[in-house]
Formats: structure tokens, sequence, C-alpha cells
């Protein structure tokens, strides 16, 4: 096995860096990938997007959004969490066996004093009954990409916040994520996440009986590495377009009257838009309709055509902050 050294906190270049080991770069061994991301909320392959996240949230707070290779749950991603991946370069009988790949953190674990750690369910481990982990594979001719999250002292609060939407807004076929408790690492044990990721990397080469070797990226691995970030994992069509085509629906109560919005989204892209109500036109709403109709879902396009636009001519007592809130 060999250990890729990465130092990058950016969720596009890390995801990158994963395809372009198990896709692109030849390497006659198995490798160990420990990172690190800046704030993010990671989707599963087959999620939508806009049904897994707090829009508005995640823009206010800055937080980016990358779609992974990988199916399974919308994951939050930040500086206290620390991500592992391990890919196979011949693997047939570990494909779909959660439990190998995430018995060596286990055991990392239990040497730190923490019995109560254990693999659980489909793809989690837990401590004392609650999540720190969860895993995901992806599969690449004869490859097996397994990567999972390891909470370790992590903002639980932003967690909650970043993932909380109201699920009565969709009416998809997105895979949806289920919530669970969840619990940082550093509340059991006493070292540092920088000291647990040398142990972890040690633990896990010490299952293969092998001493750790290093890889460090070249300027040729950088260069290609950034040209997958720029072709796709920083780009809104594979984030967001990749999403199921779906539904959206949200209410408001206000001085106008009862204002509803519905839209018809695919690929991304707003197909269709309907408002409704009790409220009093001043020109034909249908005006301000076509206005999105063939836009990205992209709450910053939106709220761009919202601000050139005075939403009073076409709906009486309506304010433009009151439809930006129908959007998000």
């Amino acid at each position: 096995m060999i250990n890729i050294i990465n130092t990058s906190n950016n969720p596009y270049f890390n995801l990158a860096l994963e395809e372009y080991f198990l896709k692109y770069k030849e390497i006659d061994d198995d490798l160990l990938i420990l990172w690190q991301n800046e704030p993010v909320i990671v989707i599963g392959k087959n999620q939508n997007a806009y049904e897994e996240l707090n829009l508005e949230y995640i823009k206010n707070n800055n937080i980016k959004v990358v779609r992974r290779l990988s199916g399974g749950g919308a994951v939050y991603h930040d500086l206290g969490n620390l991500n592992f991946t391990i890919i196979e370069k011949d693997s047939v009988s570990h494909r779909n066996d959660f439990k190998f790949f995430t018995e060596p953190v286990v055991k990392c674990l239990k040497y730190l004093g923490v019995e109560s750690a254990e693999f659980s369910g489909r793809n989690d481990i837990l401590i004392e009954g609650k999540k720190f982990s969860g895993n995901a594979q992806y599969f690449y001719k004869n490859k097996l990409l397994h990567h999972g999250t390891l909470l370790f002292s992590s903002d639980l609060m932003v967690l909650s916040n970043a993932l909380n939407v109201k699920k009565e807004k969709f009416e998809s076929k997105g895979i949806k994520s289920v919530r669970s408790r969840v619990t940082n690492i550093s509340d059991y044990v006493n070292i540092s996440l920088l000291q647990f990721k040398e142990l972890l990397i040690r633990k896990i080469f010490e299952e293969k009986n092998e001493e750790v070797k290093n890889y460090e990226l070249t300027k040729d691995d950088y260069e290609k590495i950034n040209e997958l970030v720029k072709k796709k994992y920083e780009t809104f069509e594979w984030n967001f377009g990749q999403s199921p085509h779906f539904n959206y629906k949200k209410e408001l109560k206000c001085d106008a009257g009862f204002v509803c919005l519905n839209m018809n989204v695919e690929e991304g892209v707003i197909k269709k838009v309907k408002i409704s109500g009790d409220f009093f036109e001043k020109e034909p709403v249908e005006g301000l309709e076509k206005q999105f109709v063939g836009i990205k879902y992209d709450l910053k396009i939106i709220e761009n055509i919202i601000d050139g636009i005075n939403v009073q001519e076409f709906i009486l007592k309506l304010q433009n902050e009151d439809l930006k809130y129908l959007f998000y």
C-alpha cells in the first residue's frame, strides 16, 4: 500500500484527486489517502442537491457543495472532519464489504481506549450508539474506491443546520439522506486530530503487515487534477445539474396575501414556474413567472434577477425579499 500525501483543503480538488488516482494514474499498489475539507456539503451520486441542502444557510455561511462519485447520503465536512480513502487495485472480495475497510478505524479507537467503537448497520461506525463515520464505495473496472468520514471535532451545529431542509417542499425521485444522532471522536480521546491521523495511517499499514510508504504529488499530478476540477468538480452541471428531476413548492403568507410558488426543475434548470394565491395583480403574473423559466436553479442568479425587478409591478404589496424567500 502507498500513502498519498495530500495537504489540500479544497473539496473540489480533493474529490478530483480521488477520481484521478482511481481512473487516470496507474500505480501498481493499493492506495491510502487521508484528507480534510474546508466547510462543504458532499452529496451522493444519485441525490437531489436541492432536496438535501438548506440553500439559504449554506449561501450565507459560504459552505461549498460538491457531488462525489459514490452513492449514499449527504455529509457535512469541515476541518474538524478527517476523511479516508482506500483504493484497491484489484478488488472482488471486498466489494460492498464496508466492515473490512472500517475495521482499522475501530481498532485504532479501541487502542485509544474507546471500547464502545463498533461498525453498525450498512455503512456506519458508532461510539456509544452515536454515528461519527459514514462510508461509501465506487467501482471502476477492476478497482474499488472506499471512502469514509471521521467526525473528530466538527461543528455539529453547522452540520445540523446545513442539512436541515424542509422535505415537504419537494417531490422527487432522488435518494434521500437518513439523519442519525452524531458525535465527535474528540469527546472520547485525549489526542489531537493530527496525532489521530498519524496513528490511523500506522494502524492501516499494520493491518497489511507493511511499512508506511509515502507518495508526494508531482507537478504533472497537480496539473491533471486541477484540469479535472475545472472541467467537472467545481461546475454547476456536475454538482447541481446531475440532480434528478423534481417538483418544488413553497408557500408564504405576507402583506400581499397568500402566495405559492411551484416549479419544475430538470438537470438543474427551471422548466416551469407557477405563482398562485389570493393576491391581487397589477400586471399579469405570467410576466413575472417567465423571468425564471430556462435559468439555472442557482440562488445567486435568481437573486440577481429579482433585484432587477420591481415585484410590486406584478403582485400588489409583494416585496422583493418575499419572492426571494419563496425560492429558498
